[in-house]
């Protein structure tokens, strides 16, 4: 079956149902995830090898302007999910690629946090507060990060902070969400689609073993700038442009859910 069909499966058995509870009620979409993770589409742009689609941005960006005319707190979890994989997909471990191709791993960008001034959203994503600190084997994150889709719903986060010894740049590390210490508030924020589970995410501290590290101590912010922003600005115009064509077809009417797009 290609991704194509299996979207459109999940799209009108599952998505669709439920899009009413999703947008009224602010539940997180928690069957549509599962749904696509069974159908391959979590797992559409990790390699073949790991078992999983094989695919890159082009698809992603398809599946997410198909699910945003559904569903927009759907499609910013995938968003969100897929610009994390792309960094997963070159630095994270064979075992987290793997869970993600077969459908059992959620992924989050854990990457905008407080203090980083009024530059928008995408600049938020180059600079970071977070202070990293190893013992041993062992490394404890201090951060208050904002806009993460998906908090307290996703398996994972990519975690940006200051460099463990590098004198500049970011250093990212792929922080299980089980991860002692991490709290995630009861209600969500505001920011992103009703539903998304968008919300601030304290870390005071979490420890993450040392090999959690995507990429080298300091490499992060060319991750950013070359692999994560690319494909979040790109799977965000996609949700916006549909949310766009919703809003035309409903003569202009403002709907909650398609409120705001932050991705992080």
């Amino acid at each position: 079956m290609s991704y194509r069909t299996a979207l459109s499966e999940v799209l009108t058995s599952v998505i669709a149902p439920s899009v009413e509870v999703t947008g009224t009620q602010g539940k997180f979409p928690r069957g549509a995830v599962t749904a696509l993770g069974r159908a391959g589409l979590l797992g559409l742009t990790v390699s073949t090898e790991f078992g999983g689609g094989g695919r890159g941005l082009p698809e992603a960006v398809e599946v997410v302007a198909r699910t945003a005319r559904v569903c927009p707190a759907t499609a910013a979890v995938l968003q969100s999910h897929y610009a994390a994989v792309a960094a997963i997909e070159s630095y994270g471990s064979a075992w987290v690629r793997g869970e993600i191709a077969a459908g059992r791993h959620l992924a989050s960008l854990a990457l905008a946090e407080d203090g980083t001034g009024e530059q928008g959203v995408e600049a938020q994503l180059l600079v970071s507060r977070s202070v990293a600190a190893r013992s041993g084997d062992v490394v404890a994150l201090r951060a208050r990060k904002h806009r993460v889709v998906a908090a307290g719903e996703a398996d994972s986060y990519v975690w940006s902070s200051q460099p463990l010894t590098a004198p500049d740049g970011l250093t990212l590390w792929a922080v299980p969400a089980h991860a002692p210490d991490l709290f995630v508030p009861a209600r969500p924020g505001d920011a992103g689609p009703y539903g998304s589970a968008t919300s601030t995410v304290f870390a005071d501290p979490v420890l993450v073993p040392a090999d959690a590290m995507l990429g080298g101590d300091g490499g992060g912010l060319d991750i950013v700038l070359r692999t994560v922003l690319p494909w979040l600005l790109e799977l965000r115009a996609a949700a916006g442009a549909e949310a766009f064509r919703s809003l035309a077809a409903d003569g202009g009417s403002v709907r909650r859910p398609a409120d705001s797009l932050a991705p992080s």
